[in-house]
């Protein structure tokens, strides 16, 4: 027995002796695995750029799909910079039309809306104007105003959807183009070029990836634009409802004070009587 658990020590040791060089073995394993997998990885991502590149250069439907990305690219930036809160509704404007509307100072503060020429300040110069005829009517011709904007600026973002919407079918053209080339040379007879085969499927599969990654942008983009655009609108709506309202009542207690002024003393003279009437003569 005792011949058993020295076996057993002296085996343990030596496998605790030459562990740390198999730990350092199958270190140098997987750093060498992972290298040359990151190698391949590598050599198969600048192929894939490569052809990508070649088709966009090389072919009619890669330079459509180059301008529609441009175009794509643009719209995302006009969006960014007209789409948000402080360009459709300016803080220090509303700031300014609150200050006047609590001073009284209405005809000041119809001045400042209409020199400027946001979105905001649009909606709230069509309400001004009509807010002498009541405020209801004033309220209408806002929602008319807003509704009006608001078409313009969803025909604006609509355009990203189109861009999502054209970007496959464009790709599917080029599909359908490397086909028609691939087959072609099939069709011809004897044996065909493996080169120009391969070309005609490669130009076919770029033109759909390509397709699908712009339609891929230009979906969210959409959906982030077109929400984004609600909300606002929703926000100068509510907003310029509130000035209306605050004007409107403002006004009426403005024009309250001055019929409740003392009269002055040519005023409080008692109204003349009637002149008496000429007897009319008999026969008239």
């Amino acid at each position: 027995m005792s011949h058993v658990c020295g076996y057993l020590n002296a085996t343990a040791r030596s496998v605790g002796r030459q562990l740390p060089g198999l730990a350092l073995m199958v270190g140098l394993w997987l750093w060498q695995t992972a290298t040359l997998w990151a190698a391949e990885e590598t050599r198969a991502s600048i192929d894939l750029a490569s052809s990508i590149l070649s088709f966009l250069f090389t072919s009619v439907t890669g330079w459509v799909l180059i301008g529609i990305y441009f175009f794509f690219v643009g719209m995302i930036v006009w969006l960014f910079m007209d789409v948000r809160g402080g360009a459709m509704m300016p803080t220090d404007l509303v700031e300014a039309v609150e200050d006047a509307i609590a001073k009284r100072q209405f005809k000041q503060g119809f001045e400042l809306v209409k020199a400027e020429s946001s979105f905001f300040a649009r909606v709230l110069t069509a309400g001004m104007t009509r807010l002498q005829h009541g405020l209801e009517e004033a309220r209408d011709a806002v929602h008319a105003m807003l509704d009006n904007l608001r078409s313009k600026k969803k025909g604006m973002v609509g355009y990203i959807a189109i861009v999502g919407t054209i970007g496959p079918l464009i790709g599917l053209v080029g599909t359908v183009s490397g086909m028609i080339q691939s087959f072609g040379e099939l069709g011809r007879g004897g044996t065909p070029d493996p080169a120009k085969l391969a070309d005609g499927i490669s130009h076919a599969l770029n033109a759909t990836l390509v397709g699908i990654f712009l339609s891929c942008l230009a979906i969210p983009a959409y959906t982030f634009f077109n929400n984004r655009l609600d909300r606002i609108v929703n926000d100068i709506s509510l907003m310029a409802d509130d000035l209306l309202v605050q004007m409107y009542f403002a006004s009426r207690q403005a024009q309250t004070g001055r019929s409740s002024a003392p009269v002055s003393a040519a005023d409080s003279r008692p109204a003349e009587a009637p002149a008496a009437q000429a007897p009319t003569r008999p026969g008239q």
